[in-house]
C-alpha cells in the first residue's frame, strides 16, 4: 500500500465493544508510535480504557499466533496487529513478512472476528519511521480504523441475516 490509506467513517456502533492490539516488541520505538496511532483511532471512536487490551510479543513473527489466541477467545470485536520489518542483508525479512501477512490474515479467517494488519515492512528504518506517523501516515492508525470499521460491516450482516 502506498501512500495514507483512505479514511472511512467508523458507524458509532463500534462504541462499547472491545478489542486487542497486539505489538512486536522488535525496532519498540517504532512500534510505540504504531500503538499510539493505534489507540488514538480507537479512543477517537469512543473505544478505550477498559475496552482496549494491549499485548506485547517478541517480534512480527508472533503477531498471529497471539492474534488467534485473542480472536478465538471471543472476548473482542476485532485484534489489530502491529509491528515493524525492517529488510537487512539475509533473506529473513521475507521470511518473518511472509509469516506475519498469512498467519495475521489466517487468523481473522478462522474465528470471523476482524484481524488486520498494521506491520510496516520496510526497506529502510526512514522508510519505517514515516509510516508510523511520519510523511505517510501512521499503519497502527489505519489497522485500528480497518478493525472499527469491520467489526461494524460484520454487526451489520449478523443483523441482516438475523431479519430473513
Amino acid at each position: 500500500m502506498a501512500g495514507i490509506a483512505p479514511k472511512r467513517s467508523v458507524a458509532p456502533a463500534a462504541r462499547g465493544q472491545r478489542f486487542a492490539v497486539v505489538v512486536a516488541r522488535f525496532n519498540e520505538p517504532i512500534s510505540k508510535k504504531l500503538l499510539d496511532g493505534a489507540l488514538a483511532a480507537l479512543a477517537n471512536h469512543a473505544v478505550s480504557g477498559d475496552l482496549v487490551e494491549v499485548h506485547w510479543v517478541p517480534g512480527s513473527f508472533e503477531l498471529p499466533q497471539a492474534a488467534l489466541t485473542l480472536a478465538r477467545s471471543r472476548r473482542f470485536a476485532g485484534v489489530v496487529c502491529v509491528g515493524v520489518v525492517i529488510k537487512g542483508a539475509t533473506p529473513h525479512f521475507d521470511y518473518v513478512c511472509s509469516v506475519a501477512a498469512h498467519g495475521i490474515a489466517r487468523a481473522g479467517l478462522d474465528t470471523g472476528v476482524p484481524v488486520t494488519f498494521g506491520v510496516i515492512t520496510a526497506l529502510t528504518e526512514e522508510q519505517a519511521w514515516e509510516r508510523a506517523g511520519g510523511v505517510v501516515g501512521n499503519r497502527g492508525e489505519e489497522a485500528a480504523l480497518a478493525a472499527l470499521e469491520m467489526a461494524e460491516w460484520l454487526r451489520r450482516q449478523r443483523r441482516h441475516r438475523g431479519k430473513r
